[in-house]
């Protein structure tokens, strides 16, 4: 009887492959589009001081931008807040404030508010507690020559239980957010629109970036957002008002 030596129908091996990666991007895909609430929740609760967002029925929601002052971007993220009535809180990082230090008292003189992003852009994560210590003071001892400064966000968003008793024994508070929409990842000023109105919400708090084309990308946004969000009802303000309006 003459064998069959015919192959085996089914899908070829790069099928297969390329579906299995589709459906894992899809899936990544969705809870970059909806993250569910649980994980926000679930992280509160490992680190309550540690704020995300705040419990408010009032139409308030926190604009906070990250790695300023930046002497082109800063600068127009400042008129259009202006034009729009509208507050921001302002992580700054220490390094960035030398030659930029006009921009900086506007935004005070403004009545947006400074905040701690630490000395360099870099994941805090990653820094022994020693040197967190010594960078933590290194940038407040910078920021607050122009205001008070009581909010802490580390860089790429990454803390631990060692950082948070730090900063407290500087008054610090962690900030992070309920609404980040990838921006240093995703280079689409039309997905991070889409995603900040989509997620926005009563006590809310956006996560944006300034600094180069994230800034650009971040005037973009802005141009488009903050209209809206004002038509929809909503207030932009400083963290600490946000935190004022919370149960």
């Amino acid at each position: 009887m003459k064998e069959n030596h015919e192959k085996p129908i089914g899908f070829p091996k790069r099928i297969i492959i390329a579906t299995i990666v589709l459906t894992i991007l899809l899936i990544a895909v969705g809870l970059v589009v909806f993250p569910p609430n649980w994980r926000i929740s679930a992280l509160t609760r490992r680190s309550p001081s540690v704020i995300y967002s705040v419990e408010t029925t009032e139409p308030v929601v926190a604009l906070t931008i990250d790695d300023g002052p930046d002497p082109v971007s800063t600068v127009k993220i400042l008129d259009l807040l202006g034009r729009h009535q509208a507050k921001a809180t302002f992580f700054l990082i220490s390094q960035h404030v030398a030659g930029n230090e006009a921009i900086v008292r506007r935004s005070v003189s403004e009545g947006h508010e400074l905040a701690n992003h630490m000395t360099t852009d870099e994941p805090t994560i990653k820094l022994e507690s020693a040197e967190f210590e010594r960078q933590l003071v290194e940038a407040h001892q910078v920021l607050t020559r122009f205001s008070e400064v009581h909010w802490f966000r580390p860089g790429s968003g990454w803390y631990s239980e060692k950082m948070l008793s730090i900063l407290g024994k500087y008054g610090y508070q962690c900030a992070l957010g309920s609404v980040y929409p990838f921006d240093p990842q995703i280079p689409s000023a039309w997905f991070i629109r889409h995603y900040v109105l989509r997620k926005v919400r009563p006590g809310s708090i956006i996560v944006l970036h300034d600094g180069g084309s994230r800034g650009k990308r971040t005037i973009k946004v802005l141009t488009k957002i903050l209209p809206e969000i004002k038509n929809r009802g909503f207030r932009l303000v400083t963290l600490s008002e946000l935190v004022k309006k919370g149960r």
